[in-house]
């Protein structure tokens, strides 16, 4: 199989959900031999009633992300909404993202894995969204994810997910990006359909770019299967 046909195969699939429902999720990647997944804390940034629609639950989170070959990343939404009912209320939302480059030993790890694939049923298969959807990453300084959120929200989305992180940027680049630059970070992970994409990007970019104090730089991934995001 050529190298390309087997990067167009990859997808990192992405769970966010309850801190309960992440650990019962990271058995359910254990028992299915998932051979390497990651957890990363976060927290929720919907009203409580956008949360309520959204299946997010209270306002601490956990991300979950794993590589796989895409009919094993299907076939594990699928099982993430049948065993954990991901995709419901007070659940959460899974999604994968497809990969353009990869590491000879991350192809090796996920080879073998699923050969024996999992048969979903018709309505089973409805359950998965493969409607064209982004997820939106708009990167600021610390504290100013709010901001972030009331203009995205403005646009049109239901609600997003905050990461902490610290930044390294090369001095080279300040003056490119000007001064006040901080080293902790708000990353905030957005869902959105296509129609209201552009629109909350340039909503944050308006309100939180890099001329603000924000410092915020707003980027999107595209996502082919999603469970959990409502119309």
């Amino acid at each position: 199989m050529a190298a390309n046909e087997t990067i167009e195969k990859l997808r990192v699939l992405f769970l966010i959900t309850s801190p309960k429902m992440g650990t019962k999720a990271a058995q359910l990647f254990d028992e299915s031999s998932v051979p390497i997944h990651y957890r990363v804390g976060a927290m929720g940034t919907a009203s409580s009633e956008v949360m309520d629609i959204l299946g997010l639950g209270s306002a601490e989170k956990r991300m979950l992300l794993c590589v796989l070959q895409k009919p094993v990343a299907d076939a594990m939404l699928l099982k993430l909404h049948k065993a954990l009912k991901i995709g419901t209320v007070n659940s959460g939302i899974a999604f994968t993202i497809p990969i353009s480059a990869a590491s000879r030993l991350a192809f090796r790890l996920v080879e073998n894995l699923g050969k024996e694939e999992i048969t979903a049923e018709r309505e089973e298969t409805r359950t998965v969204s493969e409607k064209k959807n982004a997820m939106i990453a708009a990167v600021v300084n610390i504290g100013y994810s709010e901001e972030v959120m009331a203009a995205a929200r403005a646009a049109g989305a239901g609600g997003g997910t905050v990461l902490h992180s610290r930044s390294v940027v090369d001095d080279s680049a300040l003056p490119k990006i000007g001064t006040g630059l901080a080293e902790e970070k708000d990353i905030v992970l957005i869902v959105a359909n296509s129609e209201t994409k552009l629109a909350i990007m340039q909503a944050i970019s308006e309100k939180c770019g890099i001329q603000s104090e924000a410092k915020g730089i707003v980027y999107a991934l595209p996502i082919d299967n999603v469970i959990g995001l409502s119309d």
